[in-house]
C-alpha cells in the first residue's frame, strides 16, 4: 500500500512570461517501508518536491496524500500538528539545539507535541546509531557525522510514517556519508520507517531501493504509478 502519493503536483512561481514551473505535474507513489532517492541537478525541482511532500509549502495545484490523508485539506495549524506526528525531517544543516544534550535533542519534538517519550525506543535508536555512549554530550562536543546521526535519531524517535531527508550528507565527507546513510537504511528497516531522500550524489543514491529522477520539474525515471 502507498504511504505517500503526489497527484498532479504543480508549483508555479511568478506569472505570465516570468512564470517558473518548479513542479510541472508530478505524480508518484511510495510504498510503506520503501527507501526512495530523488535525484536531479540544481534547479530541477527536487527540493521543491520534498517541501511539498512534507507539507512545508503548499502547491499551486495538485495534492499530496500521507498515510491516507490529503494534507492540503488541513488548515495551517492542523497541518503543523499532522506533520509533527507523521513526518520526520532530516536536513543538511543538523538543526540541533546547542544548549541541549544529545538525548534532549532527540526527544524535543515529542515533548513539544505533549506526548510521552518511549525511553526504551529512544535508547534502542541511539544504540543502533552508535550514540548510546554520547547521550549526555552537547552538540559542540560531537563530530559532524555524530551530529547528523542525532538528527536522524530525532526524526526516528517519534515513529513517523515517513522520513524526508534533504541532502542529509551534504556537509559530510564521503566515508562518513556512506556510514550515516547505511545506518539510516538499517534503522529504517529495523523500525519500519519509509524514507524519501533527495541528493545530487549518485553514489549515495545507489543505497536506496529505488531512484527517481527529476528534470525541469518533471519526473523522468523511476516513477511508480499512483494508485
Amino acid at each position: 500500500m502507498s504511504i505517500l502519493q503526489a497527484k498532479d503536483l504543480k508549483k508555479i512561481y511568478g506569472s505570465g512570461e516570468n512564470a517558473v514551473h518548479a513542479l510541472d505535474g508530478v505524480n508518484l507513489a511510495v510504498e510503506k517501508g520503501e527507501f526512495v532517492a530523488i535525484v536531479g541537478t540544481s534547479g530541477s525541482g527536487k527540493s521543491t518536491l520534498l517541501h511539498m511532500l512534507g507539507g512545508l509549502d503548499r502547491p499551486t495545484s495538485g495534492d499530496v496524500v500521507v498515510d491516507g490523508k490529503s494534507i492540503f485539506a488541513f488548515k495551517d495549524e492542523q497541518l503543523t500538528i499532522f506533520r509533527r506526528r507523521k513526518i520526520g525531517f532530516v536536513f543538511q544543516a543538523y538543526n540541533l539545539v546547542p544548549v541541549l544534550n544529545v538525548y534532549e535533542n532527540i526527544v524535543l519534538p515529542i515533548e513539544l507535541d505533549g506526548e510521552k517519550v518511549d525511553k526504551n525506543f529512544v535508547n534502542q535508536i541511539a544504540a543502533t546509531l552508535g550514540l548510546d555512549g554520547r547521550l549526555n554530550a552537547l552538540p559542540n562536543q560531537l563530530s559532524g557525522g555524530q551530529q547528523q546521526r542525532v538528527a536522524i535519531a530525532r526524526a526516528l524517535a517519534a515513529a513517523p510514517a515517513i522520513i524526508l531527508a534533504d541532502e542529509p550528507t551534504g556537509n559530510l565527507d564521503s566515508r562518513t556519508s556512506q556510514d550515516v546513510l547505511s545506518l539510516l537504511k538499517v534503522t529504517s528497516q529495523k523500525f519500519a520507517q519509509t524514507i524519501v531522500m533527495i541528493t545530487h550524489n549518485e553514489e549515495i543514491a545507489q543505497l536506496a531501493d529505488r531512484i527517481i529522477r527529476i528534470e525541469d520539474g518533471r519526473i523522468v525515471a523511476g516513477c511508480q504509478e499512483v494508485r
